[in-house]
């Protein structure tokens, strides 16, 4: 075969193997795009209301323009009045999101790897039920813990009402589960060996788990605790049902309870303005740990 024969015969190859752009792929193309356009602008377009109504002035908080005219930072100082409390509610928001993320690793880190290393009957209908725990609507919980932080039950007598353990506790019953789910998933495609190993050169199992195998399931406790997170801060039901008090109000509950500093009108503007100091920050942290964050949602995806 001649140079030239093998030029051409390549050239065939090469035309054969190449896709055919033809209606259908640039169709597709198009949907595809305008797809994600819609969902892009379905996600940012109440942040960017909530933004732009914020930078009204406190007199147009009813005002439906697309961009603020003038531009006014009026509204944020408004928010940190003494009136509203809003700062002691983000103290609260701070403590009760991060105990709770805390508590929930601890103890789910621990039921997660006994269940994804332990063998014993049932074991299945244990994760079934874990899992069946967080699906019951959260509000049917509300009048039995009320009844009990008030101690209304004579047979457990605590008032935990506007404490911090109020708030907490029942927040446990989202998270718990969560994390015992994922991370049971995520101990169970470790090896044992890695532990057989660490044992063989002298540890013990409790020092393997906490050398060896915690480590290599950081990006799935990282998730957990960031979803968790998540979860508590924007929780809502909970925070209004057992901290009545004002110094117990989280940053929800104080932003619903607002009434402004300009008059007895609803502060819209105000309204916003600490919606923006509530969510900004949970967004920078996602966008910060967002590659730990993707690499444990997938962690455990291909075997």
């Amino acid at each position: 075969m001649t140079a030239a024969t093998s030029h051409v015969a390549a050239a065939e190859l090469a035309a054969l193997n190449k896709p055919r752009r033809d209606w259908r792929f640039w169709l597709g193309k198009t949907g595809i795009f305008l797809g994600m356009t819609f969902i892009i602008l379905y996600c940012i377009a109440p942040f960017y209301w909530m933004v732009v109504s914020s930078l009204r002035l406190p007199t147009m908080g009813r005002d439906t323009s697309f961009w603020p005219n003038p531009v006014s930072f009026e509204n944020y100082p408004a928010v940190f009045d003494p009136i509203n409390g809003f700062g002691r509610a983000l103290v609260n928001s701070v403590i009760v999101s991060l105990s709770t993320t805390l508590v929930t690793l601890l103890f789910g880190i621990l039921a997660a790897y006994a269940l994804a290393r332990l063998r014993f009957r049932f074991k299945g209908i244990v994760l079934a039920i874990i899992i069946g725990c967080s699906m019951f609507p959260g509000i049917t919980l509300l009048i039995p813990l009320f009844k009990m932080f008030t101690g209304a039950y004579p047979w457990m007598p605590i008032n935990w009402m506007n404490t911090y353990q109020a708030l907490i506790i029942p927040s446990l019953s989202f998270g718990l589960p969560l994390c015992v789910w994922n991370l049971t998933a995520f101990f169970r495609q470790l090896p044992v060996e890695l532990e057989q190993a660490a044992m063989v050169d002298g540890c013990t199992p409790g020092q393997a788990f906490r050398k060896v195998i915690l480590p290599l399931a950081a990006p799935g406790v990282f998730t957990t605790a960031i979803i968790t997170f998540i979860a508590v801060w924007n929780e809502f039901m909970i925070a209004l049902t057992f901290g009545t008090q004002q110094n117990m109000y989280t940053a929800v509950v104080a932003i619903s309870k607002f009434t402004g500093a300009y008059g007895f009108d609803t502060p819209w503007g105000t309204i916003m303005a600490a919606g923006v100091l509530v969510t900004v920050p949970l967004i920078i942290g996602v966008l910060i740990f967002q590659r730990r964050i993707v690499a444990g949602l997938t962690a455990g995806g291909v075997k």
